[in-house]
């Protein structure tokens, strides 16, 4: 429910380790391996995330709950900030060894939990931590794909990708996220990019629309962040605010990624909605 206490633990981590790692002619920690392969602060990847979008990219969501989730997540980092990581005279450097961690690290941090760590079960049973797991979480998404992630909710249960298909020296291994039932509206916030493809049947516009219109049998019980009436009706509501072609136009000239990125959120749930009528 809030990411950003994990997020402390491992900024403060990486920070340890990296500045240990490019100041030091000691043996690297081999932590900084791993911390090497996740997506690099500033990098194209969590700036795909909401948490980085301008006010007017936001808005131009036309998606009232995520525009909200995403504020009180930057809320949330904001105050965790000042609690754990400003007050803290000992907590250490940025990387390079000389600058001071500031607030958007800590938000680069939070994303990296969001969209990296898994909840796994604990050998005695009834507890469950989060974890981030090097090669595990480097799959990517795939809503069609017959691989599957097995062994989170087994108490003391091994993590693997159990292949569904052979797999080619050199090909990636890709799985489905959220058991197919995950749609666009977390993709884009947790992960940074937006499920079209229409492999496998619904895409990620689908399971958004079938929930603004009321989860159909197939998918209801799976949906564990269903709306409520209202929100269903304001989100609804925003996403009358500009029509299909005039959104078709605007994203013809919109250069600005995220910007595109809100319109073809906005664009790929009214055409689903207009399926599901």
């Amino acid at each position: 429910s809030d990411p950003t206490v994990a997020a402390v633990q491992f900024l403060r981590t990486y920070c340890a380790v990296g500045v240990e790692a490019v100041s030091s002619s000691k043996q690297v920690n081999p932590l900084w391996y791993y911390f090497q392969m996740l997506p690099p602060f500033g990098g194209d990847d969590c700036l795909a995330s909401t948490d980085f979008y301008s006010d007017a990219a936001l808005a131009a969501l036309q998606s009232p709950c995520m525009v909200r989730d995403t504020l009180t997540r930057r809320s949330q980092t904001r105050h965790r900030f000042e609690l754990d990581v400003a007050s803290d005279a000992n907590f250490p450097l940025w990387i390079d060894g000389i600058s001071r961690v500031t607030v958007h690290h800590l938000q680069w941090a939070v994303w990296i939990v969001t969209s990296r760590v898994l909840t796994v079960q604990t050998d005695t049973g009834g507890t469950s931590v989060r974890l981030l797991i090097p090669y595990l979480d480097m799959c990517n998404h795939d809503r069609s794909s017959p691989h599957v992630l097995t062994g989170r909710a087994v108490p003391g249960g091994r993590l693997r990708v159990v292949a569904g298909a052979p797999v080619a020296t050199g090909e990636n291994v890709l799985i489905c996220y959220g058991g197919g039932v995950t749609g666009n509206d977390k993709f884009l916030p947790e992960y940074g990019f937006l499920d079209e493809s229409r492999d496998g049947g619904m895409n990620g516009y689908d399971i958004v629309a079938n929930d603004l219109m009321g989860p159909t049998a197939a998918v209801r019980g799976r949906r564990h962040n269903a709306l409520s009436l209202v929100d269903r009706q304001r989100s609804l509501d925003a996403l009358q605010e500009t029509t299909i072609p005039q959104d078709e136009a605007e994203l013809a000239v919109t250069t600005d990624t995220s910007m595109r990125n809100a319109i073809r959120y906005r664009l790929g749930v009214k055409r689903a909605l207009e399926r599901l009528v």
